[in-house]
């Protein structure tokens, strides 16, 4: 039985970030869906477009997606919440494009980062059935930053240059002017 009263966003320099997560070999236990239902509350107290596992300190390959258009990210595109367990990429574009991320474990900080406009997942559903999905754009996106997460990375590992960083308040200034 996970505590969930203490679930705190672990933060850029606690070990389980820079970790790679271990895959969940017992999908259907109660364990995975104590997890899943303490990420699931955890990302919608928090404002997030996805969280992934080892933000809440526990290194298991299990993410959720679920953009919608919020205060830290207003123009997010609106979609079901996924539920990805050991997902893995099996497919990218030639293409990237790069944009703005922030990311919870890094909070007050965003940064342009490159990442591929579309890729080919595999993962396995809370059922333990195996599916096959496409992501594009934005949320190609947040299924890489939050892959990343799975293989012990951070966002600003992928920033190309250091005036790509920006504080969140001069982001959010930025996109208040392009309205």
């Amino acid at each position: 039985m996970i505590d969930s009263t203490n679930i705190k966003i672990a933060k850029l320099g606690e070990k389980v970030l820079r970790k790679k997560a271990k895959k969940v070999k017992d999908v259907k236990s109660e364990e995975t869906k104590e997890i899943i239902s303490i990420m699931i509350d955890t990302l919608k107290k928090s404002n997030g477009v996805g969280l992934a596992a080892p933000q809440i300190s526990i290194s298991k390959q299990i993410m959720i997606i679920s953009s919608k258009p919020n205060d830290r990210y207003p123009n997010a595109p609106l979609m079901q919440e996924l539920v990805l367990i050991n997902p893995q990429i099996i497919k990218t574009s030639k293409g990237k494009n790069k944009d703005w991320e922030g990311c919870l474990s890094i909070p007050g900080i965003r940064a342009i980062v490159p990442r591929f406009n579309k890729i080919k997942v595999k993962y396995k559903t809370l059922d333990d059935e195996e599916k096959t999905i496409i992501f594009k754009d934005f949320v190609a996106r947040i299924f890489q930053h939050e892959y990343d997460h799975l293989i012990g990375l951070a966002y600003i590992d992928r920033v190309e240059s250091n005036k790509d960083i920006i504080s969140e308040e001069v982001y959010l200034k930025k996109i208040k002017e392009k309205k």
